[in-house]
């Protein structure tokens, strides 16, 4: 009888402990079990809490004074151009429309995957096609139809972003067909985030995300650019290129991967309205004259802005198995290939 005395008075004054903590802010955990009780969370969960804070142990929390609002993820479509300045062939060998179509699922299965996120922030995914079969867009629909988050399929404005559009590169050659109408895509794309609330995602249909990839790029943008109080580029990919010259680096803890700086990307990233308007005439002077390399004034904004990518890789880039601006190392080709079949 006693001892039951004593556990009652015992699990009293825990409570009392745990109220206490939360009221002052404090985060205490049972390291025998692993158990917080002032969120009622395991440690290995996701212990982050959408717009409020970022907790990672054993670092303790932070509070976020850069809440997300909205996402808004913009999808460049084209199923008529297999590579756009190579002739080899992707890995695995297949029409360009299976990446696409693999690349569409990859995004759909992150956002289910993080689905109780949206409903604390805006969602929107928007395709901006230019010359895929109608069947493929058919089908393109049909999954978008099923799902909770608004969604639209616009076709490509070739004609009037075109006009823009130096037919001579910086190289002194003539501007492809295939490249015109990718700065056309690359253009409206700006457009769209120029109008959009908060965060967007601008991305190339070749890019194979993991279900983590949505989730831990929102919760890391809140997470480090509360830290540093500034906004950020982040992009997805691990590139091999960037193994190539031994350069300088920062470290940031996201939510559950590490991130480094960049200062090269390719034409796909994670930025906010903020950022697109803040430099609007570099992002779109690719989208009006060919640079060599092309993304040559997204890197001369990253020279002003914080531009990080995960360790390792949230998406990669299925093109083909030696190009240095392709795969990311270390990762299971196959297995994220299978797993975004459907």
């Amino acid at each position: 009888m006693k001892i039951k005395n004593k556990t009652t008075k015992s699990n009293f004054f825990k409570k009392i402990f745990i109220k206490i903590s939360r009221l002052l802010g404090f985060e205490i955990i049972d390291q025998g079990n692993f158990y917080l009780p002032t969120t009622e969370r395991l440690a290995e969960e996701n212990l982050h809490q959408i717009g409020k804070e970022s907790l990672v142990m054993p670092l303790g929390r932070t509070e976020i004074t850069r809440p997300v609002k909205s996402l808004d993820i913009i999808l460049r479509s084209c199923g008529s151009v297999n590579m756009l300045t190579q002739t080899k062939q992707r890995i695995f060998e297949k029409n360009k429309s299976e990446y696409t179509t693999r690349t569409l699922n990859s995004i759909v299965n992150s956002i289910n995957h993080s689905k109780e996120l949206f409903e604390k922030i805006k969602l929107k995914l928007t395709i901006i096609d230019h010359n895929t079969e109608e069947k493929i867009l058919f089908s393109f629909r049909e999954l978008l139809d099923k799902q909770f988050f608004k969604s639209e399929i616009l076709k490509l404005d070739l004609e009037t972003f075109q006009k823009d559009i130096n037919r001579t590169n910086e190289e002194g050659k003539e501007v492809s067909k295939n490249q015109i109408s990718n700065m056309c895509n690359i253009h409206q794309s700006m457009y769209l985030a120029k109008d959009c609330e908060d965060l967007v995602y601008l991305v190339e249909d070749d890019y194979l995300h993991n279900l983590d990839a949505i989730k831990e790029m929102i919760y890391s943008y809140e997470r480090i650019s509360s830290q540093l109080n500034k906004e950020l580029i982040l992009c997805p990919a691990d590139y091999p290129y960037l193994y190539s010259n031994l350069q300088k680096t920062n470290i940031f803890l996201g939510n559950k991967y590490h991130w480094r700086s960049v200062e090269e990307t390719l034409c796909t990233f994670l930025t906010s309205k903020k950022l697109i308007n803040d430099h609007w005439e570099k992002f779109t002077s690719a989208c009006k004259f060919e640079h060599y390399p092309f993304e040559k004034p997204f890197h001369e904004i990253y020279k002003k802005e914080l531009c990080i990518s995960p360790l390792p890789s949230l998406a990669v880039h299925f093109t083909n198995i030696n190009s240095a601006y392709g795969l990311s190392p270390l990762i299971d080709y196959r297995k994220i290939w299978e797993k975004n079949e459907k």
